[in-house]
């Protein structure tokens, strides 16, 4: 090894879901949302004065701020923006996971949580699911340097009431809760309420799945103004400007279309139960899903199996190869065309 090398940071990257470049595929293996972004979203970037893309965005990016926190019954302050999700949450565990007691959060989950831990060195301990792959409260309940899970969780699509996150947040005062509430939107509570109440409490939410914006990169976190104002100060520090002008400009108008996004998940959430009728006719078992994709098994077949038998005949869907969960499918909700087409192929496959 070269003397360098030594002072590399070594870490087992995050991998992400296939991004095939095939045409005539139908794709639904990283939980995008089928149908396009508000009208308006088109209308603004079509109509986009490049002009101004010579300039820098607004660090702060109030624009976007300002309507995020509108919709919420937020102040300006109680909001944090970030380039996805993923940037935001990558932020807060830089902010508020510094203590050398280990942070918590779920064997099976989303599989960024460790890697961040990894690459920030943070000590960190994951609590096993139950038998039924749902969250057990009383590991939360240990001492800690902050918590994490999702709600809905993934891959497994099952949520937990806010009740249930109330009591780990009331227990956890000595430090930070986050809660990732990537597919809320599909049919979970949120926690935004408790945020009233806990000042250790910190939710999290995206664009890229509800409004159909994945390509985008916009998420944001909401929180007392202590929590916004520690992370905001971190972002500084690392990029001030995060936010580009043509997401920040997009970003506003999603959120100003409440109609189009209410109609939006209608669809999916439709879909998606009627697809739980479908798996099952056909000898699957399936998870109370509350998220915008189904977590499935097969009595018969091996998911592996199904999956790369699907994946010949350009249907992609996710397969997880990691204990537990290694004869599960995780199936994005599609249109109904799209369902229907991949109903058609399991027939034959099974």
């Amino acid at each position: 090894m070269k003397e360098w090398e030594k002072n590399i940071r070594r870490v087992v990257p995050y991998v992400p879901g296939e991004q095939p470049k095939l045409k005539n595929i139908i794709k639904l293996n990283t939980n995008e949302n089928p149908y396009p972004p508000a009208p308006k979203v088109k209308d603004i970037l079509q109509n986009m004065d490049t002009d101004e893309l010579r300039l820098y965005p607004d660090p702060c990016a109030a624009s976007l701020t300002s309507v995020i926190a509108k919709r919420y019954g937020l102040k300006e302050s109680e909001v944090f923006v970030g380039v996805g999700s993923d940037d935001v949450l990558a932020m807060a565990f830089m902010t508020f996971f510094n203590s050398d007691k280990p942070i918590i959060f779920p064997d099976i989950s989303y599989s960024f949580y460790s890697v961040w831990a990894d690459l920030f060195r943070i000590p960190y301990v994951k609590a096993p699911l139950d038998e039924n792959l749902c969250l057990v409260k009383e590991d939360y309940l240990k001492e800690n340097g902050g918590i994490i899970f999702p709600n809905p969780n993934a891959p497994t699509a099952i949520a937990v009431e806010p009740d249930f996150i109330e009591d780990i947040v009331a227990k956890n005062q000595g430090s930070v809760v986050i809660v990732d509430e990537a597919y809320i939107d599909f049919g979970g509570r949120s926690a935004l309420e408790l945020t009233r109440k806990y000042d250790n409490l910190l939710v999290v939410q995206t664009f890229s799945k509800s409004r159909s914006m994945a390509g985008t990169r916009i998420g944001y976190a909401m929180g007392n103004e202590a929590l916004i104002k520690a992370l905001s100060d971190v972002k500084f520090s690392f990029n001030s400007y995060t936010m580009n002008r043509a997401a920040l400009a997009v970003g506003v108008a999603a959120v100003e279309d409440e109609d189009y996004f209410q109609d939006n998940l209608k669809k999916v959430i439709a879909t998606r139960e009627w697809s739980k009728e479908k798996f099952v006719e056909l000898g699957f078992t399936v998870t109370d899903s509350k998220a915008n994709f189904l977590f499935v098994t097969h009595k018969n077949k091996a998911a592996k199996y199904i999956f790369e038998t699907l994946k010949e005949r350009g249907i992609f869907v996710r397969y997880f190869n990691i204990p537990r969960i290694d004869n599960y499918l995780r199936v994005t909700v599609g249109t109904d065309d799209e369902m229907k087409k991949m109903f058609s192929e399991l027939k034959k496959i099974l």
